[in-house]
């Protein structure tokens, strides 16, 4: 049932979601085209987000990622990738290869802001900066997507790139009880309406704080796998002086100090979502907050919690830090039971509940992290020796890929997936196939993160 699963999914992944995303570079302007309707239109002078940019570069990044991990599973020994092909794969889909180069040059060349630091929230089909807003979802985002580029290409300009912008994050966008949203192109506060939904202004987010902690983790992974590289490849570099000034003149920054700076941040980002996301008592997180973190309406987001439950594990696996795993586990797996429990209707996952209100929705990106969270749910309790648990998790999650087959993949010829359906599973012709927030991030990520469960 699961090997079934994974082998369509890898399937979906190379005959339909990579052909399609490498079918939008734009090969005269650089990126990827932005806008691309629910009748097929495509809108070449479409703005271009950075979001999808950071998020396509991420995706590009992981595909080869995954090429290399194949590849030295198949040789049954980690020495079959050398020291000099570190982020090179054999037999790459050249166009992948492609795609990647172009959306990290674009990021580089379109989004950064080389005078006020950061990147823009968005330019027009040309590079021309149109929305100068500095989000710091924004720039998290490009920091996933740098770590992760870095890894898979050994560009050590990306890795640089990554710190300078974790350092605009913390230093102009956070203050001392947490991260901030929004601000103006030189970093002044601005309205946070572009991740404040439902009628609330929200001065902090669940949802900015979530993706801050999966940066940084992915980006201390990248940082922790290059310190074991070095230390393999050069054993006469003994001592800290040493190290540190060869780490500086090769990456500007010296990895080991980043480490522990990295370490400490997302102890900080955990203590704030057990002490003020998470609510023990209703057993969700909020979403919407105040500057003193009082939740600003009652909302469940469901596809957020189910997210939340496997990507905060797997960046604890990352941290490596026994007791915040013991203080914050426990909470991911809460999260992933109430959602089986409450959201899990009809083979899908509801959108979200509002008031009491569930809204029936079924949205592309909540349907892909159910299956990575249902997976994830199943093997901790297969770890804990709960194999019926383990059974009843992975059945929901074959359960939820075959309604995403279904009735969430577009069958039509130059297209993908559906933005959403409604209860039934006719899709929403209002909502466009691609656009500043719809990418291969969440399903993309669904199928290459299931090859290694």
């Amino acid at each position: 049932m699961i090997k079934k699963m994974k082998d369509e999914m890898l399937s979906h992944l190379n005959e339909d979601i990579v052909p399609f995303w490498t079918g939008l570079m734009d090969r005269e302007y650089g990126g990827f085209y932005g806008l691309l309707t629910y009748d097929l239109r495509l809108d070449k002078k479409a703005v271009k987000g950075c979001i999808l940019n950071s998020r396509i570069l991420w995706f590009f990044s992981n595909l080869i990622l995954l090429e290399r991990d194949k590849k030295v599973k198949d040789a049954e020994d980690s020495t079959a990738v050398s020291a000099d092909a570190k982020g090179k794969a054999e037999n790459v889909n050249p166009e992948i290869e492609k795609a990647c180069r172009q959306a990290y040059d674009f990021l580089k060349k379109s989004f950064l802001d080389k005078e006020n630091g950061g990147v823009y929230w968005s330019v027009e089909y040309d590079g021309e900066p149109a929305d100068e807003t500095k989000h710091t979802y924004n720039q998290v985002f490009a920091i996933y997507a740098l770590a992760s580029y870095f890894d898979a290409s050994g560009n050590k300009e990306a890795m640089r790139l990554a710190y300078e912008l974790r350092r605009i994050v913390e230093d102009k966008c956070r203050d001392k009880e947490g991260y901030l949203e929004a601000f103006t192109a030189d970093f002044r506060p601005a309205g946070n309406e572009k991740l404040s939904e439902n009628g609330v202004e929200a001065h902090r987010t669940m949802n900015t704080l979530l993706h801050v902690y999966e940066a940084y983790t992915e980006y201390l992974r990248v940082i922790k796998a290059e310190l074991n590289h070095i230390k393999n490849v050069d054993p006469a570099q003994d001592t800290d002086r040493q190290e540190k000034e060869s780490m500086v003149r090769t990456y500007g920054f010296d990895l080991v100090a980043e480490k522990e700076a990295v370490e400490n941040d997302i102890r900080f980002i955990l203590d704030i979502i057990a002490d003020k996301i998470y609510n023990p008592v209703l057993k969700r997180q909020e979403v919407f907050f105040d500057k003193d973190y009082n939740s600003l309406i009652d909302l469940h987001s469901y596809g957020h919690d189910i997210e939340t439950s496997w990507l905060v594990d797997r960046g604890l696996d990352i941290l490596d830090d026994k007791a915040y795993t013991e203080k914050i586990r426990p909470i991911n797996s809460t999260l992933a039971e109430k959602i089986y429990e409450r959201a899990y209707v009809d083979h899908s996952l509801l959108n979200e509940c509002e008031k009491g209100v569930d809204d029936t929705t079924r949205v592309w990106w909540v349907q892909a992290e159910a299956v990575l969270g249902f997976m994830n749910a199943a093997s901790k309790h297969r770890a804990e020796g709960d194999e019926e648990g383990a059974k009843r998790y992975e059945a929901a999650a074959v359960d939820v890929w075959e309604y995403i087959k279904d009735k969430l993949i577009d069958k039509r010829p130059g297209s993908e997936w559906f933005s959403q359906v409604d209860k039934d599973g006719n899709p929403d012709p209002a909502r466009d196939i691609v656009e500043p927030w719809k990418c291969p991030y969440h399903n993309g990520r669904m199928c290459i993160y299931l090859q290694m469960m």
